[in-house]
């Protein structure tokens, strides 16, 4: 089985938003998620250590890597699994874990109680005050403001028009907001409503006081 401290040495850079302390926010919950709902423990363990792993692989150009890493960290978790003895059945449970997790792109859906758990694990660490912190964060990392007033067409499609920023509001309405319904489990989805509440009340607020309304 992966260890905590074998993880660290998998993500070699900072970064405040998908760097280890959300890998390790993610198996917290993970863990008590499978325990509500009765999942493997260890493949939902194993998953939530691994599955952002190749984000790090190449911070020259990490959005490109995050559009891939779904697929190229189950790739690296064959690699560490079959190097602990794991049988193929076990590491193709964790590979679906991975693959299944990411919001943008829903070809391969989480199909076991597993990979429900990791996706809905990492859902929740993307909303409330956690989620709150790290999309400000990511949009101060990319030199992306907090708070613009989204186009009519982004409102309408999710597409920034030409010339608009990615500001951390933007994610909140394309992606974070609609989070708390697409939750598999009913474990998250108790603990979805207050991070949700909070969230939009400050995204709310935020966009009131830059707009001059509040």
């Amino acid at each position: 089985m992966p260890t905590i401290e074998s993880a660290r040495s998998w993500y070699p850079y900072s970064d405040p938003v998908h760097g280890f302390d959300h890998v390790l926010r993610v198996y917290k919950l993970a863990e008590r998620l499978a325990q509500s709902e009765g999942a493997d423990l260890e493949v939902v363990r194993a998953a939530a250590l691994l599955h952002d792993v190749t984000k790090y692989q190449s911070p020259e150009d990490d959005s490109q890597a995050r559009r891939a890493h779904h697929q190229t960290s189950a790739d690296f978790a064959e690699g560490i699994l079959h190097a602990e003895g794991w049988p193929a059945e076990r590491i193709a449970a964790v590979q679906h874990c991975i693959r299944a997790h990411r919001f943008r792109d829903d070809s391969e859906q989480p199909q076991t109680i597993e990979a429900r758990v990791l996706f809905d694990a990492d859902k929740l660490d993307a909303i409330g005050a956690t989620g709150v912190a790290r999309a400000i964060a990511y949009a101060l990392r990319d030199s992306q403001p907090v708070y613009s007033q989204p186009s009519e067409g982004f409102m309408q499609s999710g597409e920034l028009q030409p010339g608009e920023p990615h500001s951390a509001y933007h994610e909140y309405i394309f992606k974070l907001s609609k989070l708390k319904d697409r939750l598999y489990t009913a474990s998250a989805r108790r603990l979805a409503e207050k991070r949700h509440h909070l969230m939009a009340e400050f995204f709310e607020q935020l966009a009131a006081e830059l707009d001059g309304t509040a």
